[in-house]
């Protein structure tokens, strides 16, 4: 640290001010134009060193990281406050923010950004629930030609219907919000999934019998491409047990989406 000047130095002892050589001192109308501050020593361990030394070289890190791994690691060499603001290009009060918060929880943990307290959730967890349950019905029970939810429809007719309903903070509902909430309760109700009830009690045995055939197909299938050179071509014919007949309906009611159960409507084929 350089000395102080005999003006500086009567100044400081005028003031009680500590000095850093940082700052420069004047005098001004209410007396003190810029104080000289104490530097203050930063310890870090060698391995908080190293890692701070690989993340002052990242190219992959956040920017803001990188910065003030920077920016300890020239204090360290330099204790100066506005001297690692100019080396590094940045205002000397963030130099000395970033270092008062490495004193206080650690050199690694000054790397990120504190937790802000963000704004006030608006949205109820009565409205929340309330929502939920009109995604796990389909959309053609309240009045619309579809048969299932998209998330701009469901935030659409909760803005319209939410507030008669009780929930008046649904009346600004965006289609995100919407994604989240619904998000968060792992319930999608614009997808389908088909799921297939053992109702048969010989389905084992038929199941081994059909996996059977195909392994047979499988086995004359290449026992016909090893045979082409001799002249002995085998042909398969596949075909449904019921070609005449069409699925046009379900055999069971559609499962409706239970939060931690299943999240999407579950239909039997």
């Amino acid at each position: 640290m350089k000395p102080a000047m005999p003006e500086q130095a009567e100044l400081v002892e005028r003031t009680g001010l500590l000095a850093d050589s940082s700052f420069a001192v004047g005098e001004t109308r209410s007396c003190i134009m810029a104080g000289w501050r104490r530097a203050v020593e930063l310890a870090m361990s060698d391995e908080e060193i190293a890692t701070l030394t690989t993340l002052s070289r990242s190219r992959t890190e956040l920017a803001s990281r990188v910065s003030r791994a920077q920016m300890l690691l020239a204090y360290r060499e330099n204790p100066s406050f506005c001297a690692v603001g100019q080396r590094l290009g940045v205002h000397h009060q963030t130099v000395q923010r970033c270092v008062q918060r490495a004193l206080a929880d650690g050199p690694l943990a000054a790397l990120d950004d504190r937790p802000r307290p963000g704004k006030e959730p608006t949205i109820t967890p009565e409205a929340k629930a309330w929502l939920v349950s009109l995604a796990c019905d389909k959309a053609k029970e309240h009045g619309y030609p579809h048969e299932l939810w998209t998330t701009r429809l469901l935030a659409r007719h909760a803005r319209e219907h939410g507030p008669a309903a009780g929930h008046a903070c649904l009346a600004n509902l965006v289609q995100g919000t919407v994604c989240k909430i619904l998000g968060q309760e792992e319930i999608k109700p614009h997808k389908v999934r088909y799921y297939l009830e053992n109702r048969d009690a010989e389905f084992e045995q038929k199941m081994a019998e059909i996996l059977c055939v195909y392994r047979e197909v499988e086995v004359l299938k290449k026992a016909s491409a090893k045979g082409k050179r001799r002249g002995k071509p085998v042909t398969i014919v596949s075909c449904d047990e019921k070609p005449g007949i069409q699925a046009i309906a379900t055999t069971a009611p559609d499962l409706p989406p239970k939060p931690g159960v299943h999240a999407t409507f579950c239909a039997r084929p």
